[in-house]
């Protein structure tokens, strides 16, 4: 947003924020400011500990950076505090229903954004794995409390079948799940330490559509060969963070360096199958990147025009499909041509 559409932003604030009468406490506007976030190198440490832990298997040496990017978000912000980050800042601002949806609690938002940044970590190893071929199985992460899977499930649980049909990967346990309706019975075959079990589960409602089944667990694809694989970030919330995860991960369990040794930063959601995904807020990522003098950006296809809204000048963007195409890009830029940017 520019200076000169300050006297709209102005009129809209004074439209929508109050304050209670007779005192001198104001309201918080009805808009979240979003700017650039901390950034975290995933081929690095955080807090005595290393982003991506690999155990179990013999780790590559890496150097450079994998630099995850994060959108900061500023909420309950007086009309002053507003104004002021308008004039001093380059956030953008939208209405707070983006950023918390009508109906819902901060609290359940930021659950949410957890719960998709676990399902992250999960598809970032488990997109990894399927592109270093090593194989993989599917445990039980969490279980959601008073849910179907209460008291039949624990974490830990390897899932290795569903009503007799061998299941190596959580969409596949999904898929079954979801052709059934709700208070239909399934056998979940588990496997805890050295003890395998079939577990008999009535499936319970979806809390947002009685029609849909809910099993009640988070589910996460692990190696299933003895490598273990640990994201150690806490109070990062959604799911862009899975295409640098999964880069961290291949890198570290291949010989050579993906990166070239180079500064390398990006986001983008990734799938099971290694597909990458738009995110939002990806100016702001862009921006921090560039701040920080990372030399290479990687973006999601489907945010390129966004990516380079800002134009920057010392930063390549390369435009990426999956981890695969992410993987070959960098390969290019590192040789010197080949290679696919925004521009």
């Amino acid at each position: 947003m520019t200076l000169g559409a300050l006297p709209v932003l102005l009129l809209t604030l004074l439209a929508t924020s109050s304050s209670i009468p007779g005192t001198n406490i104001s309201l918080a506007v009805p808009f979240a400011a979003m700017g650039p976030g901390p950034s975290f190198n995933t081929l690095g440490d955080f807090d005595g500990k290393q982003v991506v832990d690999i155990q179990g298997a013999e780790v590559d040496k890496t150097s450079g950076n994998f630099n995850m990017t994060t959108v900061a978000v500023r909420q309950n912000m007086s009309l002053a505090q507003a104004v002021s980050r308008w004039i001093s800042s380059s956030d953008t601002f939208v209405p707070i229903d983006q950023v918390i949806p009508r109906g819902q609690s901060r609290e359940q938002t930021e659950q949410e954004n957890q719960q998709a940044f676990l399902t992250s970590e999960s598809a970032a190893t488990l997109a990894a794995m399927n592109y270093l071929k090593r194989p993989v199985e599917v445990e039980v992460m969490q279980l959601v409390p008073d849910s179907a899977a209460s008291g039949k499930l624990s974490e830990g649980d390897v899932i290795t079948a569903v009503d007799g049909t061998t299941v190596t990967e959580p969409a596949q346990v999904r898929e079954i799940v979801q052709k059934k309706k709700p208070g239909d019975e399934i056998t979940v075959t588990v496997k805890h330490d050295d003890t395998t079990e079939d577990k008999t589960i009535k499936l319970g409602k979806h809390p947002d559509d009685e029609n849909t089944p809910l099993l009640g667990v988070t589910m996460g694809a692990t190696p299933s060969d003895g490598v273990k694989v640990d994201y150690n970030l806490e109070d990062i919330g959604g799911p862009s963070a899975g295409l640098m995860f999964a880069l961290a991960v291949v890198d570290k369990l291949s010989p050579g360096e993906l990166n070239g040794g180079k500064f390398v930063a990006g986001t983008g959601t990734i799938d099971d199958s290694g597909k990458v995904g738009a995110i939002g807020g990806i100016e702001h990522k862009v921006k921090s990147a560039e701040d920080l003098g990372a030399e290479v950006f990687l973006a999601p296809a489907d945010n390129c025009k966004e990516a380079i809204k800002n134009h920057p000048k010392d930063m390549t963007v390369l435009k990426v499909t999956s981890l695969e195409d992410a993987i070959h890009q960098l390969d290019a830029y590192n040789r010197g041509d080949g290679y696919t940017t925004c521009g």
